[in-house]
């Protein structure tokens, strides 16, 4: 690092060396020294900058502001046949051209830089990783269901999120639709993604591609995801299955929902808050904060009641957890209304209903009162 110091220092050095004795702008030798030296200073500051950036992005924004610039070139000869030669509008349209166009292009092109697979061009690229690890599109389900939000708040996820136009589109369509529900559901995508956009963490990216020939969005998204070699956010079962088979890789956030449940062994103790009747005789069925359900055995009578419950056994389906259970008066506590909402349970609910669960917790509430059915 000492070293890196020197050389950047001595490179400002020779550059105010050089402006002492060139007297640029007929400034005199010290002032011209002096403005060698800040020029140096800008240029070690720029290259400490342009260091944190990929190669992709370098690669972008070159080849975006050569764009800019030809474009600029060619409007100029466009706007000197049209116009007198040597007019100042004219020189100052053609510096105003050239500068917003490689700005633009520049701009545009380090954004969109890192969608480039420069491990396709071989040679010197060869060894540039893909975006598989960097980029994760967003599917429709997962920015409704709003739990990705607190996931990137949380900084398990880095990179960049991309969000396909035809996504946004879909999403648009269930914000405006006539169903309340839906309409409610799409607003709150909306608003899900306007959190994650003002989030540091990641960089939100519009994306504008699309496949005409595709019609359903599902296939769009894996279609996507094999061009630029990426991964899918989702909470979609479906899309997660058929993805695989294309050879797509899926985060699934309903699967790191239920790897995050905390372990529970046959034997252990818990405390839960019996909702309603289950399927079979003399059951009892609960839910957790997190929404697994909990079938118990001979505590039907103790509906609306906290109890110990003794872990018989736990089910693991694709759909989530299923705790089984059993009471026995003999054996363990009831909890009256008034003491429970002083502590809370050590593995279940408090005294009141458990909040609405989670949509897998959901599915599985249905296949798991069939199950204890």
């Amino acid at each position: 690092m000492s070293s890196l110091l020197i050389i950047r220092f001595l490179f400002a050095v020779l550059l105010a060396s050089a402006a002492w004795f060139l007297h640029p702008f007929d400034f005199p030798a010290p002032y011209s020294a002096v403005a060698g030296f800040l020029a140096g200073g800008a240029i070690v500051l720029f290259e400490i900058q342009v260091r944190k950036t990929t190669l992709k992005r370098l690669f972008g924004a070159a080849f975006g502001s050569l764009l800019g610039i030809l474009g600029a070139y060619i409007i100029a000869l466009v706007l000197g046949h049209a116009f007198p030669a040597g007019s100042s509008t004219i020189s100052f349209l053609e510096i105003l051209l050239l500068l917003w166009m490689g700005y633009v292009g520049l701009m545009v092109g380090a954004n969109k830089g890192d969608m480039l697979n420069l491990g396709a061009l071989g040679g010197l690229f060869g060894g540039e990783k893909t975006s598989s690890q960097s980029f994760k599109i967003l599917d429709t389900s997962v920015i409704i269901d709003g739990r990705i939000s607190d996931i990137v708040e949380t900084g398990f996820l880095d990179g960049t999120l991309v969000i396909p136009q035809f996504v946004l589109r879909e999403l648009q369509l269930v914000a405006d639709s006539a169903d309340s529900l839906k309409r409610n559901r799409g607003r709150r995508g909306l608003d899900v993604l306007q959190r994650v956009q003002k989030m540091t963490q990641l960089t939100v990216q519009i994306l504008e591609d699309d496949f005409p020939n595709v019609p359903e969005v599902d296939m769009k998204l894996i279609e996507l995801a094999k061009v630029y070699n990426c991964k899918i956010v989702t909470n979609d079962f479906n899309l997660n299955k058929v993805a695989q088979l294309h050879g797509v890789e899926v985060l699934n956030i309903n699967e790191l929902a239920n790897a995050l449940k905390p372990v529970v062994l046959p034997g252990e103790t818990m405390r839960v808050f019996i909702l309603k009747e289950g399927k079979e005789y003399n059951q009892g069925v609960a839910y957790l904060d997190d929404g697994t359900m909990v079938v118990v055995d001979n505590a039907k009578k103790m509906i609306s009641r906290t109890i110990d419950i003794s872990v018989t056994s736990v089910l693991q389906t694709t759909a989530g957890k299923m705790i089984f259970g059993r009471f026995d008066d003999r054996m363990h506590a009831v909890h009256d209304k008034s003491a429970s909402q002083s502590e809370r349970p050590q593995g279940g609910s408090r005294e009141h209903p458990a909040p609405a669960p989670a949509p897998q917790a959901a599915e599985a509430r249905g296949s798991g009162v069939g199950a204890a059915g």
